[in-house]
């Protein structure tokens, strides 16, 4: 069993808690625990996620009330006048939602919020009050088009989209939107709003989670723990930062408010504040646990160690009242006066006294100091102490070591390096901030209208836009290994598993390969069809964080390693080559030499 401390001043990492139940019930206790198995797959969470909690089967509106028409760049507004002035807002027109470079100088990326992006859709409509504001805005415009403004919904719209969880790469379209030229206008900064962080987020996790890992303990179940709410951008980016810390392979948070609203797992303890908060025995109330005085089998337990008797008396007290009101359990913060002289020893003596009436205690926190060195000698005085101690020993052992204190992706890499003995990791402001990259730069471009392709050309060869609908293959050797991701014209046949296929590098002409795949998986798939009614079922955080880890495990180690990776390769088929090439020389004015 484990749970996980939190401190409340320093922002420290909370205790694994029981998924809430469907309805998201807050339990009678404020915490219970999960076993460091169970926390890969914890049970009980609603089948999907919910605004309040209520248990049902579709989110009925984004979780950030803020979420409306409204929430969108006012040039939105003003193109969509024009269009409807000129009689155009009813075009057919197709956007394309992609970003042109991995983030955190990594080679992937892990696309997450298609679930806040299909409840936009879903209650895509204009208020009232939404109307009127837009009067303000455009005195000038006619009174008509606020009519057409209120009547607008999605109805015409059908997005299509990779899946949450799905890994993906530059020139991925990641959502595809198609419908009157107007709507789909306004939909783009709300979409990129939805698409930026939560993909940021989610992949700022995975690359922690991946480091986190012990390379010589391929197996170790390492927990990972969201506490970054008081260090996060606001209400919103905290409940954001819950939810896809937790579907890029985080366990938990301590963000009480994410738990309800999302369903996953919330867990805490006590913080330094706790520990400080006491001077001394006399100030607990009620020493009884099971009929038996607790505090004075721990006061007698003591005087059988001289260490253990110049231990910080408070601390102790502390620990003993915490342990009263939750044996099952205890986690002690350790460091808030001296780690390795006293507030181990005080934690063991507490431990020692659960344990020998029936209650396992779960272990300590570090949230201070040089977290390698503390670990593997905290263990060392755990260890030493359940030897001393047989007939606690085996649950003594038991006990793990979390650890926080500003931690970030080269600090894992750098603990693997050095050798420790952490069990769990409490992770916040590096988290949540995307310290090492605050924006991933998602852009959203029309590339066709009426069934006429559009490009946008730039003097940055990187912001030419591939123009025309599209269909992205990934193709898989027999291993089931990524190769490459294919990008072709909607006109064309898929490729075959087993058929040869030229694969081109989009702007370089010399960049070029063949590839024979095993296996053809097509990326996009129709999530929101407006005319026809549907809405696919959005996907739980564990659901996309069961899909992100498994297509990770997939791809070549080089492309995801921390350090240097291996750029993976996004080409096009030859047929979108030449079509992209022949209208960009018809759209590309040529210059005359004076």
């Amino acid at each position: 069993m484990a749970s996980l401390a939190a401190d409340g001043s320093d922002a420290a990492p909370p205790a694994p808690t029981a998924t809430p139940t469907p309805a998201i019930s807050v339990p009678n206790t404020p915490v219970s625990s999960l076993a460091t198995e169970e926390l890969s797959n914890p049970s009980g969470s609603p089948t999907r996620p919910n605004m309040v909690g209520d248990g049902q089967e579709f989110m009925p509106h984004p979780l950030n009330n803020l979420v409306s028409p409204l929430l969108t760049d006012m040039y939105q507004l003003t193109m969509a006048y024009a269009y409807w002035n000129a009689g155009r807002h009813e075009e057919h027109a197709v956007f394309e939602l992609f970003f042109r470079k991995n983030p955190f100088e990594g080679e992937f990326t892990i696309f997450v919020g298609l679930d806040q992006v299909l409840a936009h859709l879903k209650n895509f409509h204009f208020s009232d009050s939404d109307i009127n504001y837009i009067r303000q805005l455009l005195p000038n415009a006619k009174p008509e088009f606020f009519d057409y403004l209120a009547n607008m919904d999605c109805s015409q719209i059908t997005v299509s989209a990779v899946r949450d969880g799905t890994i993906v790469f530059p020139r991925t379209v990641l959502l595809k939107v198609e419908g009157p030229l107007a709507v789909g206008q306004l939909l783009e900064t709300t979409l990129l709003n939805l698409v930026n962080y939560p993909s940021l987020i989610c992949t700022n996790a995975a690359r922690m989670r991946l480091a986190a890992q012990p390379k010589d303990r391929p197996d170790k179940k390492v927990i990972l723990l969201e506490f970054g709410l008081r260090r996060a951008q606001g209400p919103d980016g905290g409940i954001s930062a819950s939810r896809y810390a937790v579907a890029g392979g985080f366990d938990g948070t301590s963000n009480v408010l994410a738990g309800k609203l999302t369903g996953i797992m919330v867990s805490g303890t006590h913080a330094h504040a706790f520990v400080q908060s006491y001077t001394g025995f006399h100030m607990i109330q009620d020493p009884m646990l099971d009929n038996v005085d607790f505090l004075a089998q721990v006061q007698e337990l003591r005087k059988t160690k001289p260490a253990w008797m110049e231990t910080n008396s408070s601390e102790l007290a502390a620990f003993v009242a915490y342990a009263l009101c939750f044996p099952d359990n205890f986690l002690a913060l350790v460091d808030t006066y001296d780690t390795l002289n006293s507030g181990v020893f005080n934690y063991v003596m507490v431990a020692i006294c659960l344990i020998r009436l029936g209650y396992t205690p779960k272990g300590i926190r570090l949230d201070s100091g040089d977290l390698a060195y503390l670990s593997k000698e905290c263990r060392r005085r755990i260890d030493d102490a359940a030897d001393e101690h047989a007939d606690c020993g085996d649950e003594l052992r038991k006990s793990i070591i979390v650890a926080s204190n500003d931690i970030h992706e080269e600090v894992l890499l750098s603990l693997n390096n050095q050798g420790h003995c952490i069990d769990a990791f409490g992770i916040g402001t590096h988290l949540v901030t995307c310290k090492a990259q605050p924006a991933l730069g998602c852009v959203y471009k029309l590339v066709e209208i009426n069934g006429s392709p559009r490009i946008k050309l730039s003097q940055e060869i990187g912001k030419v836009v591939i123009p025309g609908k599209k269909k992205i293959y990934r193709l898989l050797n027999a291993e089931g290994c990524p190769l490459i991701d294919l990008i072709q014209r909607e006109s064309e046949p898929p490729p075959r598993a087993g058929e040869r296929v030229l694969c081109r590098h989009p702007f370089q002409e010399n960049k070029r390969c063949l590839v024979t795949p095993t296996d053809v998986v097509e990326l996009l798939e129709v999530v929101f069809d407006g005319p026809k009614g549907y809405c696919a079922e959005i996907a739980t955080a564990e659901e996309m964080r069961e899909k992100s880890s498994s297509q990770l495990k997939t791809f070549r180690e080089d492309i995801v390693r921390p350090l240097n990776p291996t750029p993976y390769k996004v080409a096009v088929s030859q047929a979108l080559y030449s079509f992209l090439h022949d209208l960009w020389l018809q759209n590309m004015p040529i210059p005359e030499l004076t």
